[in-house]
């Protein structure tokens, strides 16, 4: 039989600011293939390269992953400002529809940070650009040095940072076994105000919005706002929600 093949969405790049490529982190594809057990297939994340009718024909499930550009706040009625840059906006065109298109047809979704951020937006929701600004929230970006530098250890960046409270027999707690869980954290921007199917089943220390699912949707339609495909071949968690995952492109694979 076919190994399922799941769509792992790229990101605008420019290599020495004057080659146009599309990019996927290494860490989505593995996560993919060495815990989902599918193929993964980078797709351009740009409505003018891929064509979504098609794209859904051919794969079995979708990840929407983490990204450095924001959602453009056009999407959601709010202004933009210079200092939220960069914003990708094929990539939001083509998230957005495609949110939308996989769960009508029940394929298999998976978003991750900014793919959760997409999700929300495509069902009608907001976003903040700087989540820490609001009154009592934590700043959930990466670590930095005292100069402002980046953290160079992956392990300290990536490392779990604060705990989130699921919802008690939500999707998550079943998927997961518990209702208390604890993940890192990379983003400025996060969820605001939910959309109108859009069901909160985890929320971090401070309020933040760190998981959630598509109402009534016909097939896995989960979104995550840390970094699961950074270790989910060691962290229990971030596996349990990738095996969920490749359950579901191979349930559907078999139905297809």
């Amino acid at each position: 039989m076919r190994r399922p093949v799941v769509g792992v969405i790229a990101n605008a790049y420019r290599i020495e600011d004057r080659f146009a490529t599309q990019m996927a982190g290494e860490r989505n594809l593995r996560a993919v293939a060495e815990v989902a057990g599918a193929l993964p297939l980078m797709f351009a994340g740009s409505p003018e390269i891929t064509d979504i009718g098609a794209l859904l024909d051919t794969v079995d499930g979708v990840v929407l992953t983490g990204a450095r550009a924001n959602v453009h706040p056009a999407h959601f009625r709010a202004e933009p400002h210079p200092k939220h840059e960069p914003y990708d906006l094929h990539r939001d065109d083509m998230a957005l529809a495609l949110s939308q298109a996989c769960v009508e047809r029940g394929i298999p979704l998976f978003g991750i940070c900014r793919g959760l951020q997409e999700m929300n937006v495509a069902f009608g929701g907001s976003l903040h650009p700087e989540i820490r600004e609001l009154p009592g929230r934590m700043n959930h970006r990466m670590p930095r040095l005292e100069n402002g530098e980046i953290h160079p250890d992956p392990t300290v960046v990536f490392a779990d940072r604060h705990d989130v409270n699921l919802v008690p027999g939500g999707a998550f707690a079943r998927i997961l076994g518990c209702e208390t869980i604890r993940v890192n954290s990379l983003h400025g921007q996060g969820i605001l105000e939910p959309g109108e199917r859009v069901v909160i089943e985890g929320v971090a220390e401070d309020g933040t919005i760190e998981a959630i699912r598509i109402a009534d949707a016909p097939g896995f339609a989960l979104g995550v706002q840390w970094h699961a495909e950074y270790d989910p071949q060691s962290n229990p968690i971030n596996r349990a929600l990738f095996d969920a995952f490749g359950e579901a492109i191979r349930q559907h694979k078999r139905q297809g």
